[in-house]
């Protein structure tokens, strides 16, 4: 990996790919990729050894250490990707009017959400409305108010339930 990563040397990285190539197609299809899929994603990784070789660092981790984490973080974005709905298709010309049913329901749900979060303890109601309305991740709000985050937790899912039995 060293003479990759000083010299680019092109015979030390075909042993490199002889080697963990087979290896990481076979950690991908264990984790779950389709055999085609786990190929594709391994010359993927493969190539990124080679374009970030100079990143390699020996002191904080062995190849196999580093080649795997590429693998898994390639294979974490491989999932995501597939997961991500596709867009909606647009439509041309004026929305149509929304049903003045639909429209009257939607405002009531509205206000009755709004008095179910009043009605929640202060300490569960400012964590969701800093989750929901301020958009913070729980890792944020617990820097933010110095609680633990598995307390953060705790009340955002105790109070997500007193909210989902408010809403019937």
């Amino acid at each position: 990996m060293r003479r990759i990563r000083d010299h680019a040397d092109r015979a030390a990285f075909a042993a490199l790919f002889a080697h963990f190539a087979p290896r990481v197609k076979a950690f991908l299809i264990k984790s779950g990729a389709e055999p085609s899929v786990a190929e594709d994603c391994a010359q993927d990784v493969m190539v990124t050894v080679w374009r970030k070789a100079h990143l390699f660092d020996p002191a904080r981790a062995s190849v196999a250490t580093w080649v795997f984490t590429i693998a898994r973080n390639r294979r974490i974005d491989l999932l995501r990707r597939d997961r991500r709905p596709e867009p909606e298709a647009l439509t041309w010309g004026p929305e149509p009017e929304p049903d003045q049913q639909a429209v009257v329901e939607l405002q009531q749900e509205s206000e009755r959400l709004s008095a179910a979060i009043a009605a929640l303890p202060e300490k569960q109601k400012v964590l969701i409305e800093q989750a929901y309305y301020g958009d913070l991740s729980h890792r944020e709000i617990a820097e933010m108010t110095g609680l633990p985050l598995g307390t953060i937790k705790s009340r955002i899912r105790l109070a997500l339930d007193r909210l989902r039995h408010a809403m019937g």
